[in-house]
């Protein structure tokens, strides 16, 4: 990374740590890793998240497994990641984003690897649980970190980045397994899978600073692009605010929208397409790769639209509220489409583009919960997410219980996803996602409300 014009120095009374000088030159680019390190890890987490679904008929073949129970296994997953967003998210508040991505990077590689020594159902079921748990709380440490040092421009076309690197790693994540499964069994490739964040742990490790400052590199223009960004969190958490705040609740049933029918894509995308078309395996793997890929031109379609459409509408408020109805919108059509067509192209072409359509939602609802909480998004964050895989879980297990009442009928768990996405809908059209939540310090004598100023 270049670090630009050397920095004047000195000294700050009593630090003994060098003061940065503001220099001739332009602000140092140092900020943009933190973009890199986000992108390569929402690709290993999605390559992780998404193998169990894309070697499911060699793990349920080999462990004697039924759909309802694949079902579970999957729902454990999604409800361990669920509990665990807002403890992980208000740790990144309060400790800062980088002690806890490694422990979530460190937690989740293992458990990944422990998977692939699953012998039944109860020790699959419990090894996925607590690697959800581990998980949980990247994405949120994501956005706490974007909000310390990424200025308030920069972060929905970076969120629109992460995102789509997140569905390109589970797009591609069939191919990976087709070329694993060539040299060795599912049992080793989880643990070849499980190594990947060992590697991302130790270059974050040795590159990631909580705050820009203590990067030598970056130089006082570019801190002072970010003198505004959120501080550290205070002590304790405003909960009565946060139950109390429409946006957040809405955010949260939002989430839950988007999050249920999404986890079809990684769930059981790859056993529909597998049960409904009986493909050569050159062809199903093209399929299979085809909704995530498109959710990941949805979301930097979005990301890179979204300061031009700020511009054509002259409100941001209205550029996120357009790109997420249309989004949900566009995403329920696609699903019912998709139950009108026979050509196995057509259908997951469909399926496709409801998968672009949803991710049109995923950097509007991310800038709004950094533009709204500031110090505590990383716990905003939190709770929005573990609503949303709450819907996730909940579809996990819905979808099983469906495919078994009705004979395997895929039309009708697309039906399902197509109706709770109009949810999602309604719930935008009544988003102000812009406007900073008011939290209000009590406990202290004369405290006086204060609020969070828009990022």
């Amino acid at each position: 990374m270049a670090s630009g014009a050397p920095n004047a120095t000195s000294p700050v009374p009593g630090s003994g740590k060098p003061e940065r000088q503001a220099p001739g030159g332009p602000p140092t680019g140092v900020r943009h890793g933190v973009v890199g390190f986000a992108v390569a890890l929402s690709m290993i987490t999605y390559i992780d998240r998404v193998a169990l679904s894309n070697s499911r008929s060699q793990v349920a073949g080999a462990l004697h497994l039924t759909d309802a129970e694949m079902g579970y296994v999957f729902t454990a997953f999604a409800v361990a990641y669920a509990l665990f967003e807002i403890p992980s998210g208000f740790m990144g508040d309060r400790l800062g984003p980088r002690n806890v991505l490694l422990r979530i990077v460190i937690w989740w590689s293992v458990f990944t690897a422990l998977t692939g020594r699953a012998w039944n159902f109860i020790s699959l079921w419990i090894t996925q649980f607590l690697f959800g748990a581990g998980e949980a709380g990247c994405y949120p440490n994501i956005a706490r970190a974007f909000a310390i040092w990424l200025p308030q421009h920069e972060r929905v076309r970076a969120q629109g980045i992460i995102w789509m690197s997140s569905r390109w790693g589970g797009a591609f994540t069939p191919l990976l397994i087709a070329i694993l499964f060539k040299w060795m069994d599912w049992r080793l490739a989880f643990a070849a899978f499980g190594c990947l964040g060992v590697f991302w742990t130790i270059a974050f490790a040795w590159w990631f600073r909580d705050n820009p400052r203590d990067n030598p590199k970056v130089n006082q223009a570019e801190l002072d692009l970010l003198k505004n960004n959120a501080p550290p969190a205070p002590h304790g958490f405003p909960w009565r605010d946060l139950l109390a705040s429409k946006t957040v609740l809405l955010l949260c049933l939002q989430y839950f929208a988007v999050s249920f029918s999404w986890y079809f894509l990684i769930t059981w995308a790859p056993t529909f397409i597998d049960d409904r078309f009986h493909l050569d395996v050159k062809s199903s793997i093209f399929l299979k790769t085809l909704p995530l890929l498109m959710g990941g031109i949805g979301s930097i379609t979005c990301g890179m639209m979204a300061k031009p459409m700020a511009r054509w509408t002259g409100s941001v408020r209205r550029a996120r509220k357009i790109s997420a109805c249309v989004g949900f919108a566009g995403a329920s059509a696609c699903l019912v489409l998709a139950t009108l067509l026979h050509d196995p192209y057509f259908v997951v072409s469909a399926v496709a583009l409801s998968s672009f359509c949803n991710d049109l939602v995923m950097p509007a609802a991310w800038g709004a919960v950094m533009d709204i909480a500031g110090s505590y998004s990383g716990t905003v964050a939190g709770s929005m997410n573990m609503i949303g895989n709450l819907g996730g879980a909940l579809y996990g297990t819905a979808a099983g219980w469906v495919l078994q009442a009705s004979g395997r009928n895929w039309d009708y768990v697309l039906y399902m996803g197509a109706a709770v996405y109009i949810i999602g809908f309604i719930t935008w059209t009544q988003i102000d996602p812009v406007t900073p939540v008011v939290w209000i310090p009590r406990g202290r004598p004369g405290a006086a409300d204060q609020s969070i100023t828009e990022l």
